[in-house]
């Protein structure tokens, strides 16, 4: 009930070595006024210090399928799985990449025009409100994802998946 809240969350690597992004999370949340969902993983460590508003939810775990969908902006560390799940809901992002292919995710999203992006050396309570602040106040943003989440319903991926492997065994073993 209310308004859609914030989503931030670590994914399943990102979340073993978060530091203080929830801290900052929910001190950000608290300066937007707005709600939202913490997802902390199992670690202890992830727990905010501070007391917080009943406005945010703390929890180790939701499945994105359904979280995202009601959200306003997912926060994320820009991983395949996580980012994969944001487009398909059609939401805002943004991310703050900690490694590997993360970089390379955020600046594809970035450049489709469905997230913002902020180095974790920079994630502060203040620049992540002034991001949030800037994607919330962007229609096309928001408009943009809608529309990459359409495009992604029309699409049969198992479908397109089988018919490449299919293809390519028929070429390989077809003499």
């Amino acid at each position: 009930a209310g308004e859609a809240p914030l989503v931030f969350t670590l994914g399943s690597a990102a979340v073993l070595a978060a530091g203080d992004f929830y801290e900052v999370s929910a001190q950000a949340a608290v300066e937007l006024g707005m709600r939202a969902v913490l997802l902390i993983g199992s670690d202890p460590r992830n727990k905010p210090k501070q007391k917080l508003p009943d406005s945010i939810c703390v929890a180790e775990y939701a499945p994105y399928s359904k979280l995202f969908s009601s959200a306003s902006v997912v926060v994320h560390q820009g991983g395949v799985g996580t980012t994969a799940q944001c487009l398909n809901a059609g939401k805002p992002m943004l991310i703050m990449p900690y490694s590997h292919d993360q970089p390379d995710n955020a600046r594809r999203m970035k450049r489709i025009g469905v997230a913002k992006v902020i180095q974790k050396a920079k994630y502060t309570p203040q620049k992540v409100t002034r991001k949030v602040r800037k994607i919330l106040d962007d229609p096309e943003i928001a408009r943009t994802a809608r529309v990459v989440a359409e495009e992604l319903r029309k699409e049969d991926g198992v479908k397109t998946a089988c018919d490449a492997l299919e293809s390519l065994y028929r070429r390989t073993h077809t003499a």
